[in-house]
């Protein structure tokens, strides 16, 4: 039923696992590494076609200096912030109250409301985009962050009440029944009995949550423009000129911009992987 674990399997194979681990660690770091080396080429290697080839000069300070000090990278960084900070909180905040009631209260509508949530994590989100375009020119709240945000949560909410709404129904309901009867309020047991037992599952989502609003690059497109309020991932693109793009300073300002979710990732990592796997193993 389960794999079985790669030390109790014999050895040619455990021989072959450990050979191909590393050459498909390498081809799954490429990409990463292939932006890395052209962040710090100088823009002739470029124009003479050295695209994979060594550096013929190492310009990492001079590119990362002109994508921090010589365009508007800061402000679209500071933009992605001010968008995906408040979205984590937004989603996080609304996915715990709706995961408590549909996990913990049992009512006729209970499911159907539960797979209304669900259901609209199904919808392609590529035949939305003219009536949300639309909808934020009606509501005044195209070009802006604040409409990018409203968005975001109204998006992410479904897909986090489905997770916290799970791992509420996973925890030990004798809790919530024994608050009852000792007379706290319903507000208290969720503020001071359940919130505490949530705390796993809140950093696993926000991780998870935050990663995908930072990186999202078809929204920042199709409902913002200008550094007025794009976030970071559509910013790179302004490094492109009319006849010819500065690949240096993009793929620069792609490491920069790929640093804010890693970093959350490694200060996460711990309550991350223990909100993923609570609740694996009886």
């Amino acid at each position: 039923m389960f794999p079985t674990p790669i030390q109790r399997t014999p050895r040619p194979w455990q021989i072959t696992y450990q050979s191909l681990l590393p050459l498909a660690l390498l081809m799954w770091l490429a990409p990463l590494i292939a932006v890395a080396v052209f962040s710090i080429k100088p823009d002739a290697d470029f124009t003479t076609g050295n695209y994979w080839g060594w550096p013929t000069s190492f310009e990492g300070v001079t590119n990362y200096g002109r994508v921090f000090f010589d365009s508007d990278m800061p402000r679209y960084l500071m933009n992605s912030v001010l968008i995906t900070v408040p979205t984590v909180i937004g989603a996080v905040a609304l996915s715990a109250m709706t995961g408590f009631a549909l996990g913990v209260y049992k009512f006729r509508s209970n499911l159907p409301i539960f797979f209304m949530f669900v259901a609209g994590n199904f919808v392609p989100f590529q035949i939305l985009m003219v009536p949300v375009r639309d909808l934020t020119l009606d509501l005044g709240l195209y070009n802006t962050k604040t409409g990018l945000v409203l968005f975001h949560i109204a998006f992410q909410t479904g897909f986090c009440t489905l997770f916290m709404r799970n791992f509420i129904r996973a925890l030990p309901f004798a809790l919530v029944e024994s608050a009852r009867v000792e007379g706290v309020a319903e507000w208290r047991i969720f503020w001071y009995v359940v919130m505490p037992l949530m705390k796993p599952a809140i950093a696993a989502l926000s991780v998870l949550i935050f990663t995908f609003i930072w990186n999202d690059y078809f929204w920042a497109v199709v409902l913002t423009q200008g550094v007025e309020s794009q976030p970071v991932t559509a910013g790179i693109t302004s490094f492109n000129a009319q006849y010819r793009a500065a690949y240096h300073l993009m793929s620069a300002g792609s490491i920069v911009a790929a640093l804010p979710p890693v970093a959350m990732f490694f200060l996460m990592q711990k309550h991350f992987i223990a909100g993923l796997t609570l609740g694996a193993v009886k």
